[in-house]
């Protein structure tokens, strides 16, 4: 899978209001007073655990967007695995500038990357069976394409971006249409061909009922790992399948036997651990 990189006019307003909410109303006072104008740096993103890398169009656009006159050289590029110690980029420029970026430009590293590395555990994990991993839309408010985008970094697989992509019929859907055949019928009647339908199951008797009229996708929701063999084993092909509910890095390979094509986890993006990212001073640059 070819990583496609964001285009710069979705990844800036996030990067514009990251170092907008840092600088405040009076900018980096403490870079302004302890070093010299005009002073310039050689620093380095150093890995300090093992993980993915992800994020460093962020990081290269918040230097950017602080000082065009600082310099980024890529040591490695997204979706490449680090090990501690492991030099991302360096960066060269204006002491203070850089000083200023740095803190932007770690954050969304870090947090993208962090969404990167557990997104490749959990690839690794099933990788002797047919099923993806994918994400959700339980996502930061404001960065869903920057980590959707990480999840992909990871190997994963991006579900819907928004409500628009597609018809996921959940379980509060269900109750208040009064039920799986009215919810799946309004759905075939009102959308058009190029449209998805997929439907969230919790047993096999409401299964039963779906594939009798018919789905694109089943979400197979907080089964146990029998209970998800014969579902699709019931499913025969007709439907993607999806798992979903509770899966964690422990049970992912045990869900994934299984023979479900999709595990779908919002943790992979709204719990996702940091990846711990320095920026080392190198040595002072020349002016």
């Amino acid at each position: 899978m070819t990583l496609v990189p964001l285009p710069r006019p979705v990844i800036e307003p996030a990067l514009r209001t990251a170092l907008e909410e840092d600088l405040g109303l009076a900018g980096d006072i403490t870079s302004a007073v302890v070093i010299p104008d005009g002073h310039r740096s050689i620093v380095t993103a150093v890995a300090r655990k093992p993980g993915v890398i992800a994020g460093l169009d962020c990081a290269e656009l918040a230097c950017a967007l602080v000082d065009p006159a600082i310099e980024v050289t890529r040591h490695l590029q997204d979706g490449a695995p680090v090990t501690p110690g492991a030099r991302i980029a360096t960066f060269e420029g204006p002491s203070r500038s850089l000083l200023t970026a740095e803190r932007t430009a770690l954050n969304f590293m870090g947090h993208l990357s962090g969404i990167a590395s557990v997104t490749a555990g959990l690839v690794q994990a099933v990788a002797a069976t047919q099923a993806n991993i994918v994400c959700t839309r339980k996502t930061t408010p404001g960065l869903r394409a920057l980590e959707k985008y990480a999840v992909r970094a990871g190997g994963g697989m991006n579900h819907r971006y928004s409500l628009a992509d597609a018809v996921l019929i959940k379980d509060n859907h269900i109750a208040i249409a009064g039920g799986i055949r009215p919810a799946l019928e309004a759905a075939r009647a009102a959308t058009g061909h190029m449209v998805k339908i997929e439907i969230e199951v919790d047993t096999l008797d409401q299964l039963r009922e779906v594939l009798e009229i018919g789905a694109d996708a089943v979400l197979l929701d907080n089964m146990d790992p029998d209970t998800l063999r014969k579902a699709v084993e019931m499913v025969a092909g007709r439907a993607i399948t999806e798992a979903s509910g509770g899966i964690t890095p422990d049970t992912a390979a045990t869900v994934a036997a299984s023979g479900v094509d999709l595990i779908s986890l919002g943790w992979i993006t709204h719990s996702a651990p940091t990846l711990d990212i320095g920026l080392d001073f190198v040595s002072v640059a020349e002016s």
